[in-house]
């Protein structure tokens, strides 16, 4: 149902007659990368399940996550709106639902709506705020805390206490070694946090673990909450 994804069901009565008609229910799979870096948008996606990271590439082959997008947002949007290519990659870090609209359709009602425009640009303030955060938080706070940080992010996005995630993406994601995902998930899994196995991370304390995350947490949630009101997951 498009209500599963915030964005879509702030939609004022006349912007969801106007758009409804041109979704399309998508299911995306994990590591399905929606467009690289230099692509052209034409079409944007309504996560109502499934988690899309917004990452970075390096010439040496690293790549590090800058933003997540789930139910409380919309991937692809700026491009779609000026025509432009994307700067990022978009990749689907949690398999789940999602709703497609074509991108010139979707400027279309975009560009007839004064409310809807300004919640578009009021999304892609909190995203670019949250990619500012993930900055400072790789240079200020240790893996755990970030581990801690991004777990959470993941649960809030997906709904989910399951989180399907192999240490390998959960290492390019932070942009951390292999080997200090794997240490401080063990930590996390011997304080009663997490239960880990076979890339499966199952969230079992959640006070615990929103104690050992670092304050970049609750400053996305604080700044989400801000911008887009009843609309932020």
């Amino acid at each position: 149902m498009p209500n599963s994804n915030a964005i879509l069901a702030s939609l004022s009565p006349g912007d969801a007659a106007s758009i409804r008609p041109h979704l399309k229910p998508v299911h995306l799979e994990s590591k399905t990368v929606l467009f690289n870096p230099g692509d052209r948008i034409d079409a944007v996606w309504f996560p109502a399940g499934a988690v899309v990271s917004l990452v970075v590439g390096l010439a040496t082959g690293e790549m590090v996550e800058g933003a997540m997008v789930g139910k409380d947002g919309v991937v692809g949007v700026a491009a779609a709106l000026d025509s432009k290519v994307a700067l990022t990659q978009a990749i689907v870090q949690l398999a789940g639902d999602a709703f497609v609209c074509d991108a010139a359709t979707f400027k279309g009602v975009a560009l007839q709506s004064e409310r809807l425009l300004s919640l578009l640009f009021r999304h892609e303030q909190a995203v670019y705020a949250q990619a500012q955060q993930s900055t400072a938080c790789m240079a200020a706070h240790d893996v755990q805390s970030r581990l801690c940080r991004w777990l959470l992010r993941a649960r809030d996005l997906s709904g989910s206490d399951t989180l399907n995630f192999t240490q390998e993406f959960l290492a390019e994601m932070l942009g951390v070694r292999r080997s200090s995902v794997s240490v401080d998930a063990h930590t996390l899994q011997h304080a009663g946090f997490i239960n880990y196995a076979r890339g499966r991370i199952q969230i079992i304390n959640l006070e615990g673990l929103r104690e050992g995350a670092c304050e970049c947490y609750e400053t996305v949630r604080s700044q989400y909450a801000h911008l887009l009101g009843e609309t932020h997951v």
